[in-house]
């Protein structure tokens, strides 16, 4: 088994050294390798992990690995976000605003990081010398 040394944020180590705490993984080591199968998993469907135990763990955990698998990929293989930029990109340069702004508000939290992007690329194409209102 090959061994790697990766860094993590404070903040990071803190929650997984809570799930150790709390009994949920029997470790760190054990948190680190069924966090990158599970991974593995959900982007590559021919995956098989190798981890110990993994099967146990998943479905002590309840995941819905198909309800994950669609929220990691999108319909082009990438994110979820990916394709809501692809989305508001078109509308945009369509000039319908209202339709981007629909569809902001009912895939999005208003406080969410992605949604004050996507809205920050809308007010893009509304302020650009070409934009047309349909």
């Amino acid at each position: 088994m090959a061994k790697d040394t990766v860094r993590y944020p404070d903040n990071v180590v803190e929650q997984i050294d809570s799930l150790v705490e709390d009994g949920m993984f029997e470790s760190k080591s054990e948190f680190y390798r069924f966090s990158a199968e599970y991974v593995l998993t959900l982007i590559d469907s021919d995956h098989e992990p190798e981890t110990f135990n993994y099967d146990e763990i998943l479905s002590e955990l309840s995941i819905d690995e198909q309800a994950h698998r669609n929220l990691a990929l999108g319909t082009d293989g990438g994110t979820f976000f990916l394709d809501a930029v692809i989305t508001i990109r078109k509308h945009g340069l369509r000039g319908n605003y209202e339709a981007a702004e629909r569809f902001i508000d009912t895939h999005y939290d208003p406080t969410d990081q992605e949604c004050i992007i996507l809205e920050e690329l809308l007010g893009s194409y509304r302020d650009a010398p070409n934009s047309r209102p349909m």
